[in-house]
């Protein structure tokens, strides 16, 4: 740790500071007053789920209190601290990701990543998985459930700083299964989208037919969907959808008028 710290430490006058990331078990007192001599500002924790059942299942080797006294002792060392999160785990489901998020929030990092299960050849999960044992969420399916996920981190003041793998030839040679995307979270974005303007729909008693859905220009591809996605789906529930830029509106902001 100390000679990989070194060498980055020679180039921290071109930077603010180092980021690392490391097991929450792997943090106590020691390893903090050692590497705050390295200029490490920011710490970020394989958490991946705060149910111990689950994390007892793809063999963690740590409960989640480890990952609550983790968090405290980072914090109280004055460090940022960043919380990672896997949707989709073995023996996980929707519900028991959403509260694993619910906890992060209330251990309130500064930041969240959220990967969604990739299972990669030659380990655990592909065994389970070639068994039957384990079928982990595909694209789409990890999508909805991460379109549920960022705006609950977003409204906390949470900032993510990353969902979904990044995109890698040489790891996606290796994917046998799961909820890999090349865009994943653009992927993330459109169905946030959709499910913003189905339920304002909703709420305003919009009848099928001819709809204007308003929003701000940077925002227009999100809420077309990728490949027009998401104006297929509502082709499908009956709207006849145009979309108009409106600088008015800003981030997901929407705005619906009959045709």
């Amino acid at each position: 740790m100390i000679s990989l710290l070194s060498v980055a430490l020679e180039y921290t006058d071109r930077f603010k500071g180092i980021r690392i990331s490391t097991r929450p078990d792997c943090i106590d007192e020691e390893v903090l007053g050692i590497i705050a001599d390295y200029r490490v500002t920011a710490i970020e924790l394989g958490a991946q789920s705060m149910n111990d059942e689950v994390l007892r299942l793809n063999h963690r080797g740590h409960d989640s209190d480890v990952v609550r006294r983790a968090s405290q002792l980072i914090k109280a060392h004055g460090f940022s601290l960043g919380l990672q999160m896997m949707t989709g785990l073995y023996g996980s489901t929707d519900s028991i990701d959403i509260a694993t998020a619910e906890e992060f929030i209330d251990i309130n990092p500064d930041t969240v990543r959220i990967y969604p299960t990739v299972v990669l050849e030659g380990t655990e999960l592909a065994r389970l998985w070639s068994e039957g044992t384990y079928i982990p969420p595909d694209a789409d399916s990890a999508a909805d459930l991460c379109a549920s996920l960022i705006p609950m981190f977003e409204d906390a003041g949470i900032n993510i700083i990353r969902v979904g793998l990044h995109s890698s030839e040489t790891m996606e040679q290796k994917i046998v299964a799961g909820a890999y995307h090349p865009a994943f979270r653009e992927l993330c974005e459109n169905r946030i989208f959709l499910n913003k303007t189905i339920d304002t729909l909703k709420q305003n008693y919009i009848r099928e037919g001819e709809i204007n859905v308003f929003v701000s220009p940077s925002q227009v591809s999100k809420l077309i969907g990728q490949k027009k996605s998401n104006l297929t789906v509502l082709h499908n529930m009956g709207y006849r959808v145009r979309v108009i830029p409106d600088t008015t509106l800003v981030h997901r902001q929407i705005r619906i008028e009959e045709g």
